[in-house]
């Protein structure tokens, strides 16, 4: 259980992000209320997650299958039910265990991932809502589809049953400087941009990128979801 101290940290620190995100999206020329918060407990103990989402926090976002369902039946225990995101990498064997548990997946690598959902969602008389991982930096170490291998595809997986593409998901590279993320994000900005052209759905509108570190440059740049855990939860030190 969380302490009085603990607790009140959190509420402080949910209030800030929220109070910066809110001056981030002014001035960008942007309505605060385009952008989505989303909270990254991932490796805090259920109790945080908990206290988080009773302090007003809606989306709460985990990396891997097994804490998400973890944190997903402790909160429904208590009653508390907030939009899970899926952001980390998802193996192809552990899909079966989140369809219908998810508000977004963020992190879709790969065709045959987008595929083994829609079997699995259309299996079960569900639509799960998707986001494509676009690779703009290139780097080796990241995950997700290029730019022109989405480019080239888009219209075959629009196609895809049970499966809802929203947007493209991106991360920029670690930096001293925030700011050397900007043509990362611009660039993600862009891709969407093309690809709403050519999309046959007004649904295509949303722009997941932006972490603790950089998330200011990514509302400049377009975000709609921002991906927060240490300025909200603070440094993982468990």
């Amino acid at each position: 259980m969380l302490t009085e101290k603990q607790i009140t940290e959190l509420k402080g620190r949910i209030a800030s992000v929220r109070s910066q995100v809110a001056e981030a999206a002014k001035n960008a020329g942007r309505e605060p209320s385009e952008i989505t918060l989303v909270g990254v407990s991932k490796f805090f103990p259920a109790d945080y997650a908990l206290n988080a989402c009773q302090n007003g926090l809606i989306d709460l976002g985990e990396n891997r299958v097994q804490e998400m369902l973890e944190k997903y039946d402790y909160l429904q225990d208590h009653n508390v039910a907030p939009r899970w995101h899926l952001i980390g990498t998802l193996q192809k064997n552990k899909v079966k265990y989140i369809i219908g548990k998810t508000h977004l997946i963020h992190s879709i690598d790969s065709r045959s991932l987008l595929e083994e959902i829609s079997k699995r969602s259309s299996k079960a008389d569900v639509m799960t809502d998707v986001l494509l991982q676009v690779n703009i930096s290139g780097e080796t170490s990241k995950h997700g589809f290029s730019s022109a291998e989405i480019i080239s595809s888009i219209d075959e997986l629009l196609l895809l049953p049970g499966v809802r593409l929203r947007g493209l998901m991106t991360m920029a590279p670690l930096t001293d400087n925030p700011d050397n993320t900007l043509p990362v994000f611009d660039s993600a900005r862009e891709l969407l941009v093309t690809l709403q052209k050519s999309a046959s759905t007004d649904v295509f509108n949303i722009l997941s990128m932006g972490m603790s570190q950089d998330y200011r440059q990514a509302i400049s740049c377009g975000a709609t979801h921002v991906r927060i855990g240490t300025a909200i939860f603070g440094p993982r030190n468990f």
